[in-house]
């Protein structure tokens, strides 16, 4: 044997010592996302807080998803979904534990009757990702806004629904826009997170400009409660225009949300259509 091959066979042991000794063998269960906390972070750059379990294979170039409306008959698959990328870990029901609410489920899913949310849809059936909007329209002068919180069954739902009350209170929409009668209201943006990364957010959203363009609506508007949600947004062209911190919201004198960081604020966000402006104009 030649002193070269020697030195190889050598090195070779070595590679395989130093292998059996530092390496790690991650069994199926795990995920990046358990070894790497930074990973969970960026994941909830969708506007989704919760990590799947699942193992679905991402869509190739020949699995592609298609962006449909969302219909009644949708309305079993799409809490489904929200409740396990949505509902739970939402800054404020996470914050009051919230659970199971049948309240919170007919609140999301009534804007459904306008036929302005989209979902996502992967080429197996499976619904991977759904903004939810609804058509605000302007009110009477006369007329007497309604309470939602008052009816409310559900005592930690209820929280939740005085809150908005009170932003609705502090900050009307169309008294921002005094010249627009209907805004696009955009209520949830949900996308499974086995599915970041594949532009779906952008797409839901790029969907419901269309159909603002299609119907003459020059803005769209976001009640975000989480951080992470008002930065996608941001991400998607969106500006502040009104916020409160949740430190400055009191009921008798007490704060009522203290939801985990970075979640310090509701945000309002708004996104104006330029061309659609210029035809209202003409």
């Amino acid at each position: 044997m030649n002193i070269q091959n020697l030195h190889e066979q050598t090195m070779l042991r070595n590679r395989q010592d130093f292998a059996k000794k530092d390496s790690v063998i991650l069994e199926a269960r795990y995920t990046l996302s358990d070894l790497y906390p930074i990973t969970r972070l960026t994941q909830k750059m969708d506007n989704v807080l919760n990590i799947s379990g699942s193992t679905h294979p991402k869509p190739t170039a020949l699995q592609p998803y298609t962006v449909e409306l969302v219909t009644e008959n949708d309305k079993d698959v799409v809490l489904a979904m929200l409740k396990q990328f949505f509902f739970k870990d939402e800054p404020l029901n996470s914050f009051l534990n919230l659970g199971d609410c049948k309240e919170l489920e007919e609140y999301t899913i009534k804007c459904i009757k306008d036929n302005c949310s989209y979902k996502a849809v992967h080429t197996n059936g499976e619904l991977i990702g759904v903004f939810l909007n609804g058509l605000l329209k302007r009110p009477p002068p006369d007329e007497v806004p309604e309470k939602s919180a008052d009816s409310c069954q559900h005592p930690k739902f209820k929280k939740i629904l005085s809150l908005f009350e009170r932003i609705e209170e502090n900050f009307n929409i169309f008294d921002f826009y005094p010249n627009i009668d209907t805004i696009l209201d955009g209520k949830i943006l949900s996308v499974n997170t086995e599915y970041r990364g594949m532009g779906i957010a952008g797409r839901l959203t790029e969907r419901t400009l269309e159909y603002m363009r299609e119907h003459n609506i020059p803005i769209m508007h976001v009640l975000c409660s989480s951080h992470y949600s008002a930065r996608v947004m941001e991400k998607l062209g969106f500006h502040e225009v009104y916020k409160l911190n949740y430190a400055d919201y009191k009921v008798h004198g007490e704060v009522v949300f203290v939801p985990a960081e970075p979640h310090v604020a509701a945000r309002i966000l708004v996104k104006e259509l330029e061309d659609v402006k210029c035809k209202n104009a003409q």
